[in-house]
């Protein structure tokens, strides 16, 4: 029961709200003056009548008011709310309510979709909050209607494959590696049973088979697999009733905690009677407004207008142009890297694209041929055609194709004189594929056509078209909202990039990996990620320029936020830090503890603090043991007997340690321990010089089929040519396929100038599976040849080597230059003492001797051939210097 002003009832208050929510909907989105003004407001006007007219037949005006109450709250109080998403999209109601943010009419999305008059189904918002603010708006409602009216609807987790031989084996006292290595065993697939695992995974049913102990956890476990194994929380059903809950559904209390939450699960609560209202946390939307928080503040101080991200245009070049780069990393819906394939290959360059994508990438039109068809005749190298001239207003925006829902009841409609809501049963009926209803629905189908002039056999052909599209048809009014938050999140990348991906790291802090590659993107984007630093950072990544981002000190593994809070509250209250001991002095070292203080500076977060980490590290233990005692010092009222502070009562003197800084791959490796990738440098950086007289081809150029570069001539490839390549780069990840040949795996390599995936088939894989190491160099030998379905490059590896590997492989030979006074004074004996470890190896060495009138270059036998590994070139510079000691090879 929604509460309406006196003298009105809820279906009088409906009807008055919408007629005055679209009067100023129709003064943002039709011209006063144009000439056409009082037709275009007309439909508008016609269609508000009839929604009005079939949401108070139904009995839902409350329904919508309640809706659009909480939603107008959260506005109030800035929460971010989606613009919409599922068939609500398609209802003008909804978006004269401000209900949702898209206009149904311009992008003919259909109100049947969702409320349909000839047949009663409950309707169903789901609304997007922000991820963080969410509860809030929960909270408001259950304030609102009564706390004994409102409940969050329960969830029961059932006891899945792995799970169920976990508890078993827990309760059964199998140690716990035992029954670890059964789950592991399991595939991880979803829904996957344990019957299905025993006849996939040959280990497992050889396990079964042949150990008595596992064959009584698997049987136990079989007779427990599906059963309710815990209580949990909807993530976002909330119910509201009109008299106490317990007048319809029992109830249930979480353990330790206030809330409760329905006994009957979402699809009972609704068989019940009551209605079901989805608030649904989006990060998107969190995303969108850490970066329009940003932006403001950014406009405010140029004394600018504030941004709102709801009006802007959505024609921007800009953004388009981002798209057909397909660089839609971070990029709301449209990210993955089987949409960025699609994206390359549809090129979009409207809105209509957006939501076009949006529906196509699912499996069904991917395998079907329609994605194929859409694409060809986007790009004219397919012609158009249309089943019938009557359809071609509706299929025109997809060139043809019947891809939305909508488009199908459309059809219904225009050819066989359906009604939208006897179209919106057809579309059911097809989406269900039941061959009785569909028989039916064929003769239904077929009397409507011939009864409008349309031959039975153009009649037949179109429905048999129809239901095979209806399979695969998506609801237009959930892609078009989705659609609008895709191309929100394009603007902001294409228009405030520093703004934009820091709000996106910030989102994602917690998740190391997630974090490396957005940092890589924007090393792509050419914005600066600077290192962490406690005089600047904030507990997220913050834009500090249009090219600059700062990084969160959040994201420091190890440092909490209550220390961060700390670091804060006194840096914007006494100033910046200025040195060490001034840092460890003036924060609470109980919290911001030794563990705390050694990561900030593995990370770089106090480099500005002392000469170099490695003596901010030496220094440390006497800043701490320095600043405890000030603190002792200082609680206990060190004063004379006059009342002035003695001399040692605040201060101590502490002795500044220089220290050699550490090297590259030191520093390197405690950025990675610290901030779970390299910050400031690269691992193959120390070995650039020496690959690239290894290797024929850096990353890049192996990715210049991509993204529109030219290709060189080196590479300029056609379908079905081959050419030998070697390149090399760090292994970052590993995936591993099982296929009927064996696993085979894709290797991901980074090189800095970009990241490639390499194919290594089952042989190769199983044979170098131990020279496969994340972290490591990896040098790769391989066929190069073009991908004709993404137009890519891709590399199948002929063999793979570790640097120490490839460096004796390619090598010709190790060269040490020695001139006249290091031949003396026992040299030669210190090398031979040197080479001793490493001998054995296939790489000659040569020494390039220098006397004072003449060189000679002299090559060691065949007894001195080396392995020319790190630890070696490591000891020879040692001995004979940096710059003395090289590598040359025969690449």
């Amino acid at each position: 029961d929604f509460p309406v002003p006196e003298g009105m009832d809820v279906n009088s208050f409906l009807q008055a709200q919408s007629r005055k929510g679209l009067e100023e909907r129709l003064k943002k989105i039709l011209d006063p003056d144009d000439p056409d003004y009082e037709s275009k407001a007309k439909v508008y006007f016609d269609r508000l009548e009839f929604e009005l007219d079939v949401i108070i037949q139904m009995g839902f005006p409350g329904y919508f008011l309640i809706v659009a109450d909480f939603i107008q709250w959260a506005k109030d109080h800035l929460i971010p709310v989606g613009p919409g998403r599922g068939s609500g999209a398609g209802s003008l109601v909804a978006y004269v309510l401000t209900i949702t943010d898209l206009d149904p009419i311009a992008l003919e999305l259909l109100f049947e979709r969702f409320l349909n008059p000839e047949r009663v189904s409950m309707p169903d918002f789901d609304v997007d909050f922000c991820m963080e603010q969410r509860d809030r708006v929960i909270d408001y409602v259950a304030e609102r209607y009564g706390r004994d009216k409102v409940s969050q609807i329960i969830t029961y987790g059932s006891m899945a494959a792995k799970a169920v031989v976990r508890d078993v084996g827990r309760v059964l006292s199998h140690p716990y590696g035992f029954v670890d290595r059964i789950a592991k065993l399991i595939p991880f697939e979803v829904g996957i049973t344990l019957k299905q695992a025993l006849e996939q995974e040959k280990e497992l049913q050889q396990l079964y088979d042949d150990d008595e102990d596992v064959k009584a956890l698997l049987d136990l476990a079989q007779s427990l697999e599906g059963l309710a194994r815990n209580a949990g929380k909807h993530a976002g059903g909330v119910v509201i009733s009109p008299t106490k809950l317990t007048d319809f559904t029992p109830i249930y209390c979480e353990q330790g905690g206030a809330n409760i939450v329905s006994q009957f699960d979402k699809d009972d609560v609704e068989a019940v009677g009551l209605v079901k209202f989805d608030f649904l946390g989006l990060r998107t939307l969190t995303i969108i407004d850490w970066a329009v928080q940003t932006i403001n503040a950014q406009r405010k101080n140029n004394n600018e207008e504030p941004l709102d991200i709801s009006i802007i245009p959505v024609d921007d070049k800009a953004s388009f142009d981002l798209l057909k780069r397909h660089a839609t990393t971070a990029v709301f819906q449209l990210e993955s890297r089987g949409m960025k394939d699609l994206i390359k290959r549809l090129q979009p360059d409207h809105f209509d694209d957006i939501v076009a994508l949006v529906a196509l990438f699912r499996p069904g039109p991917l395998q079907s041929g329609m994605v194929d068809d859409f694409i060809e005749r986007k790009h004219g190298r397919a012609k158009v055609e249309y089943p019938h001239p009557a359809l071609e207003p509706i299929l025109k925006p997809t060139y043809g194709v019947i891809l939305y829902q909508e488009q199908v009841m459309q059809i219904a409609q225009v050819l066989a004189l359906y009604s939208l809501g006897e179209a919106d049963l057809l579309r059911r009926a097809m989406g269900k594929k039941k061959p009785e209803e569909m028989a039916k629905q064929r003769s239904i189908f077929t009397e409507g056509a011939v009864k409008n002039n349309v031959e039975e056999k153009t009649a037949t052909y179109i429905f048999d078209l129809m239901e095979k599209f209806a399979g695969y048809g998506f609801n237009k009014s959930h892609s078009a909202a989705y659609a609008l938050v895709s191309y929100q999140t394009t603007w902001l990348k294409a228009h405030y990039p520093s703004a934009f991906m820091s709000a996106v790291l910030s989102s994602d802090m917690d998740n190391t990996d997630k974090v490396v590659t957005l940092i890589e993107e924007c090393r792509d984007m050419h914005l600066n990620v600077l290192s962490p630093n406690v005089n600047k950072s904030f507990y997220m990544f913050t834009s500090h320029d249009d090219d600059t981002i700062i990084y969160g000190l959040g994201a420091i593994k190890g440092v909490g936020q209550a220390a961060i809070e700390i670091i804060y509250e006194e840096r914007e209250t006494n100033g910046e830090f200025k040195d060490l001991f001034d840092f460890c002095k003036r924060v609470d070292l109980r919290k911001v503890n030794k563990r705390v203080l050694e990561a900030m500076v593995r990370a770089g977060a106090v480099d500005e603090l002392g000469l170099n980490r490695a003596s901010l590290m030496a220094q440390l233990p006497d800043a701490v043991r320095a600043a405890e005692q000030c603190h002792r010092n200082a609680s206990v009222g060190m004063d004379d007997l006059f009342g002035e502070a003695a001399p040692d009562s605040g201060e101590a003197t502490l002795t500044v340690v220089e220290v050699e800084d550490w090297d590259d791959e030191t520093r390197l490796t405690a950025e990675k321990e610290t901030l779970g990738l390299y910050l400031t440098g690269h691992p193959i950086a120390r070995y650039e010089e020496e690959l690239s007289s290894m290797i024929t081809a850096r990353v890049c150029d192996l990715m210049a089929g991509s993204g529109g570069q030219d290709v060189s001539n080196t590479f300029r490839l056609g379908s079905g040519q081959e050419k030998e390549v070697i390149a090399a780069g760090l292994v970052i990840g590993v995936r591993v396929i099982n296929t009927r040949r064996g696993r085979m795996a894709i290797v991901t390599i980074d090189d800095r100038t970009g990241r490639m995936d390499i194919t290594l088939f089952s042989e190769l894989f199983e044979s170098a599976r131990s020279m496969i190491v994340k972290d490591k160099v990896m040098v790769v030998k391989g066929k190069l040849s073009l991908d004709d379905y993404t137009g890519d490059f891709r590399l199948n590896a002929e063999a793979i080597f570790s640097m120490d590997m490839a460096r004796e492989h390619f090598a010709r030979r190790l060269v040490i230059n020695i001139d006249q006074s290091k031949g003396r004074n026992g040299f030669v004996q210190s090398l031979a003492e040197v080479l001793g470890p490493f001998k054995e190896g296939r790489c000659p060495i040569w020494v390039q001797y220098q006397g004072d009138s003449a060189q000679v270059k002299l090559p060691l036998g065949t007894d001195w051939r080396v392995h020319p590994t790190d630890e070696l070139l490591h000891r020879l510079r040692s001995l004979a210097d940096e710059s003395q000691v090289w590598m040359e090879y025969t690449v």
